[in-house]
């Protein structure tokens, strides 16, 4: 993170170090920290928790000590995105600002979400409180890039993933699954797992790799498991169908709900991916990570439907034939990790 250039951006990067601790707890909400400020001492600090739970400007105003409450009408208090105005499951956070009396409110971006997006400033405002607006907007869009893409393109924020050879295969042409990751690159996979509402896969992985979909090398939430099973050719005895796990099936030919295993039908005549992108909007499923196969990752790619690829690279390994890694199109490159003999590029979609 830059270095500050302003008192206003000390305390938002504050926000953003506070919120980052959320992660992983709170979708469908957003990451978002709080400080409140009086005389250049942070006299609070908070963070949004556990979804359903208190947000960071309560957290924040809740964690002043008994001698320094006497100044909480006198601070500004910084929040990394924009106050609530409606009662969710929590009440409204600019009513708990008017209520203390805080003069100043310093807010790092709107909240793009339709039942706040500017009412929360606008009813701090109509209370006479002074309200400054997106400092390090950018940044703060960038934390909650998953929440933004969510409510302003209503689709899930998309991240293509794939391992390949040295000379660019993701899998061989025999029964035979091939190894292309190391250990440690399997568990930072299933790290990034953890980090996303779902995950999905097309027919053929399913079928070829028996995939359990899980994040069982890392902890935290586990993922839905998505799976495209048009005509529900894929055996029940796949590690998909155990039930251990929230799972839906895209197909064409059933709707139908068991003990966490959905159906849900897709109209045949219509453009596939769309319609999924619509399913995980319709059940709040706010990001996906794609793990194949190639021709699933591909028709991702050619319909302009991804946000961040991540290819795993070893590069060590070649095979004489195999299988094609997809062709990223629109891509640049903003991360480069190596692990070992594997080589992780990060891409935006550009």
């Amino acid at each position: 993170m830059a270095t500050p250039s302003s008192p206003h951006e000390h305390y938002m990067q504050r926000c953003l170090q506070l919120a980052q601790w959320g992660v992983g707890a709170l979708a469908p909400n957003p990451m978002v920290g709080s400080v409140l400020v009086h005389n250049d001492r942070i006299i609070g600090e908070g963070y949004h928790e556990q979804h359903g739970q208190a947000h960071a400007e309560v957290n924040c105003i809740n964690s002043v000590q008994e001698a320094d409450k006497h100044l909480i009408n006198q601070s500004t208090i910084y929040v990394s995105l924009e106050p609530c105005a409606h009662f969710g499951k929590t009440p409204p956070c600019a009513d708990l600002i008017i209520q203390h009396e805080i003069p100043d409110v310093v807010v790092g971006c709107r909240d793009p979400f339709k039942e706040v997006d500017g009412k929360g400033i606008e009813k701090l405002q109509q209370a006479g409180i002074d309200v400054t607006i997106g400092i390090l907007e950018a940044e703060c869009k960038e934390i909650n890039k998953r929440f933004f893409t969510f409510h302003t393109k209503q689709r899930p924020y998309i991240i293509l993933k794939w391992a390949e050879t040295a000379n660019h295969f993701i899998g061989n042409n025999t029964a035979m699954r091939l190894m292309i990751s190391s250990e440690t690159t399997n568990r930072l996979v299933h790290k990034w797992r953890s980090e996303e509402a779902g995950i999905l896969v097309g027919t053929n992985t399913a079928i070829s790799d028996n995939p359990s979909l899980s994040n069982r090398l890392w902890t935290g939430k586990q993922p839905v498991r998505l799976v495209i099973d048009k005509e529900l050719q894929l055996p029940n005895t796949l590690k998909v169908f155990d039930k251990s796990l929230p799972t839906i099936l895209f197909n064409h030919l059933k709707n139908k709900e068991e003990e966490n295993l959905q159906f849900y039908q897709l109209n045949s005549r219509k453009e596939l991916l769309p319609q999924i992108m619509d399913a995980c909007f319709e059940q709040h499923i706010q990001s996906i990570l794609v793990e194949g196969g190639s021709k699933t990752l591909q028709a991702f790619i050619d319909d302009s439907l991804w946000d961040e690829a991540r290819v795993i690279t070893n590069t060590t390994l070649t095979i004489a034939d195999g299988i094609p890694s997809p062709t990223l199109k629109n891509a640049q490159i903003i991360d480069i990790l190596m692990i070992g003999k594997d080589r992780i590029i990060t891409y935006k979609y550009e």
